[in-house]
């Protein structure tokens, strides 16, 4: 999503801000207005416009979408209106928000796709809970979600419930996140409901999942049917062969 709309958003002076809901959110977008998008990076699972004064933080949720160009419809909740460009956000069931902030968000821990693999050992060391639940915490590392979460432990061949890893299993599990993701976003990101990007495009990456959503379907390594279960009241896709505790 960053890598699309950074072309239309970048050097551009900011109009107005105009909200659509009355999400608390939506009262601090004023003070975007007047400033300059200096530059459009992602920050976990935030996207943000760094301005002359603080950012704009926005974050899709599960419906939430940006779309460069095109008319409000009815799940727009925001549009950015910029000096030669324009920018809504679409997002069905809410989840999502655009708001001002004076810094980056805090308490988030490294980046998923930067985190060194020591580091990643380290942090497992520190934390403890089952694997699913831990990937997933934002606190623990920034921008896993669930269906990056479900096949990385997959190509790792390791159990969403384990508690424990050993250091060969660790870095193996570490190599299969930055892998997934690094294929994920090459490919666009997965459009397995209505995702799509800033220029209005489907990912493909949800044609290279091998465990996410494909619960009674066989395993593409060993032929047994994949099976889903709740971890931290989260879908979790797994095969029970190559994933044993």
């Amino acid at each position: 999503m960053v890598r699309t709309v950074a072309p239309h958003l970048a050097g551009r002076r900011i109009v107005e801000v105009r909200a659509f809901t009355h999400k608390p959110w939506a009262q601090s977008l004023g003070k975007a207005s007047g400033q300059t998008i200096r530059a459009v990076r992602r920050y976990g699972k935030f996207i943000l416009l760094e301005l002359d004064t603080g950012l704009l933080a926005i974050h899709l949720g599960m419906t939430g979408k940006l779309l460069a160009g095109g008319s409000r419809g009815p799940y727009t909740r925001a549009v950015l209106v910029c000096d030669g460009a324009t920018v809504l956000f679409d997002d069905v069931r809410q989840f999502g928000s655009v708001r001002w902030l004076a810094r980056e968000p805090a308490r988030l821990g490294p980046d998923a796709l930067e985190v060194s693999a020591e580091e990643f050992l380290g942090r497992l060391r520190a934390h403890k809970g089952r694997l699913k639940a831990l990937l997933l915490n934002q606190s623990f590392l920034r921008g896993l979600g669930d269906i990056y979460a479900d096949e990385a432990l997959f190509r790792a061949r390791v159990h969403p419930l384990a508690a424990r890893l050993g250091r060969e299993r660790a870095l193996r599990l570490h190599e299969a996140i930055v892998n997934v993701l690094s294929e994920a976003v090459a490919k666009g990101g997965s459009s397995v409901s209505d995702y799509v990007d800033a220029d209005g495009r489907p990912g493909w990456f949800q044609f290279e999942h091998r465990v996410y959503r494909r619960t009674g379907e066989p395993c593409q390594v060993c032929g047994t049917p994949i099976k889903r279960m709740l971890v931290a009241q989260r879908g979790t896709h797994y095969c029970p062969r190559c994933q044993r505790k």
